[in-house]
């Protein structure tokens, strides 16, 4: 039996179905501010999670979402769930969902969770669907897409195109089938063209993610600590955070006053502890574990530098855009980082910020003794970094172009005619 999807075009205005994993999350704060700005100039959103968050802090930021969440079902829901909404007869009435999924565990659950968010597309009047990450978020969109005859996109970022894990015949499969594809660096935008771009570049685009600038203004009645060196980021080996301890160790044995806080919790928590305990840095050096953003900016706005030392790890996994720097910027807070592309298209060395070689422990304590000596090299970064975030990293003016892609896929209709084969994750 096939699966037909309606192939007329949608004359009303654009109503997206955001696709993510786990919504909200506090390491994607770029999603919120995308939403948000998209909504300000008018846009209906839906968010669609696979996952229900973790027992985390929320950013207050979270509440002024106009967006209603959905949490998609997975296999508990198989036989029942995806008939509730909308026309389930259109997929087979007589035959089980079971019979036209993927055999394997993982792939079954995503296929699941993309007929749901079909159906609830469906119903919504949803008319794009659009995925960060290009890992499971899009994986479930993708399917959906050819379920409903809704088109998708997706933003990918860095984990899901470099890391080693990265199925790159799946992710050429979600490039071709994509009405457009964003990415958050130039860096990434080479890279993408170069390797999955034969016929595709066209579809594309760099969109860098953005801040609401007024939110994050330079307080100019602020009395920053002349001592407070603030690094943010999940705890994860491709943060660099032992080489900030290295270079902490190096700060006080040259005798350098300062204080480090590490805002952020993950997996190499306890090994980052062992280390700060063996070099004696217990009282210098302070892992604050995971803040809300509001917590989180008060910080900011008293430290004299932000560090984050970032590498790419063993499984290939890096920082594509941190969102942390871009904030440091808006703010006016000093920044140091290293030379690996993406942050090379945040900070410009010595304009915007200070950027050493990766895993250079001296190099970044030589950088961060500089900054602290130096209020007037300080002041200079800052005025410079608020006018690169100005320029470049606008969220009201960056989302104005993935709106008017929005607007571009929903003139242009939906998709044609699928059968079930178009379930499989591959």
């Amino acid at each position: 039996m096939a699966w037909r999807a309606i192939a007329t075009p949608s004359t009303g205005a654009p109503k997206i179905g955001y696709v993510v994993k786990r919504f909200p999350r506090l390491s994607e704060t770029f999603i919120v501010n995308e939403v948000l700005a998209l909504e300000r100039q008018g846009l209906a959103v839906e968010i669609f999670s696979l996952k229900e968050p973790r027992q985390e802090h929320r950013h207050q930021l979270v509440s002024a979402l106009r967006a209603p969440v959905t949490y998609l079902p997975g296999r508990a829901a198989l036989e029942s769930w995806a008939f509730r909404e909308g026309d389930g007869r259109q997929m087979g009435p007589e035959r089980s969902l079971a019979d036209l999924l993927p055999d394997a565990a993982d792939e079954a659950v995503l296929a699941i969770k993309a007929v749901a968010l079909a159906t609830l597309a469906r119903g919504r009047g949803i008319t794009h669907l659009h995925a960060h990450f290009a890992t499971g978020a899009t994986t479930v969109a993708r399917i959906a897409s050819r379920v409903s005859g809704i088109p998708y996109s997706f933003t990918a970022h860095a984990k899901d195109i470099f890391h080693a894990s990265v199925d790159h015949a799946a992710l050429a499969r979600k490039i071709r089938d994509a009405r457009f594809v964003v990415t958050v660096s130039d860096y990434n935008l080479r890279y993408l063209k170069q390797r999955f771009g034969a016929g595709r570049a066209a579809k594309i685009a760099r969109l860098y993610n953005g801040l609401d600038l007024a939110r994050l203004a330079p307080d100019p009645a602020a009395s920053p600590d002349p001592e407070l060196v603030l690094a943010v980021g999940r705890l994860v080996e491709k943060k660099g955070f032992r080489h900030l301890v290295d270079a902490c160790a190096a700060l006080r044995d040259r005798g350098v006053a300062f204080r480090c806080v590490v805002v952020g919790d993950g997996p190499e928590r306890a090994a980052l502890t062992r280390q700060i305990d063996s070099l004696g840095l217990g009282r210098a050096v302070t892992l604050a574990g995971a803040l809300p953003q509001e917590r989180l900016l008060r910080i900011m706005r008293r430290a004299a530098v932000l560090a984050l030392p970032c590498v790419v790890s063993e499984d290939g996994d890096r920082d594509g855009l941190p969102t942390v720097l871009l904030e440091a910027l808006a703010l006016g807070l000093p920044a140091i980082s290293t030379s690996l592309p993406g942050i090379d298209e945040i900070i410009d060395h010595r304009r915007t910020g200070l950027l050493v070689p990766p895993a250079d422990g001296l190099g970044l304590a030589d950088g961060i003794a500089e900054l602290l000596s130096n209020p007037d090299l300080r002041r200079h970064l800052a005025a410079l970094g608020r006018e690169k975030a100005e320029a470049a990293f606008d969220v009201s003016r960056n989302t104005r172009r993935l709106l008017d892609l929005f607007a571009r896929s929903t003139a242009s209709g939906r998709l044609g005619v699928i059968d079930e084969h178009s379930l499989s994750v591959r």
